[in-house]
C-alpha cells in the first residue's frame, strides 16, 4: 500500500505556517485589514503608525509583503484599472479566519507586556 503525502509542502503544518507569515510586516498588514479595504497609502500608514525605530517602509518592501500575502490567499488585490491608479487590497475568506489568531497573538503580548513592565525583562518591548 502506497503512502499518502502530505499536503503541506513542508510535512509540518507549524513550518508551513510560519513561512507563510515569516517578514516584517504581515502579521500588521492582515491585523489593519480587518476593519475593511485599504489602500497602499493607508496601510503604510497604519504600519507607521506602530513603528519602532525607523519612520521610513522602503515601497519595495510593503509592495513585496502584499505581493506574498496575495500569493498566499490571506488578502485580495482589487485594481480598479483607472488613471490615477486605484488599487485596494481585503482579507479574503482565508485571511478573515486568521484574524481571530492574530488575536489571540495580540492578547498573549498584552500580558507578557505587562508582566515585562512589572520588572522581569529589562528593557522596552515595543510593538
Amino acid at each position: 500500500m502506497a503512502k499518502v503525502r502530505s499536503a503541506q509542502p513542508c510535512g509540518c503544518p507549524v513550518a508551513a505556517f510560519q513561512k507563510m507569515i515569516s517578514g516584517k510586516y504581515k502579521l500588521r498588514i492582515v491585523w489593519d485589514l480587518k476593519g475593511g479595504p485599504r489602500r497602499y497609502g493607508e496601510i503604510r500608514t497604519g504600519l507607521l503608525r506602530g513603528s519602532d525605530g525607523s519612520a521610513e517602509i522602503a515601497p519595495r518592501v510593503l509592495s513585496r509583503e502584499l505581493k506574498a500575502l496575495t500569493e498566499t490567499g490571506l488578502i485580495d488585490r482589487k485594481d480598479f484599472g483607472v488613471v490615477p491608479p486605484k488599487v485596494e487590497y481585503r482579507l479574503t475568506r482565508k485571511g478573515r479566519s486568521f484574524v481571530p489568531v492574530i488575536a489571540a497573538i495580540r492578547d498573549w503580548g498584552a500580558r507578557h507586556l505587562a508582566q515585562a513592565g512589572a520588572g522581569e525583562m529589562p528593557g522596552r518591548v515595543g510593538g
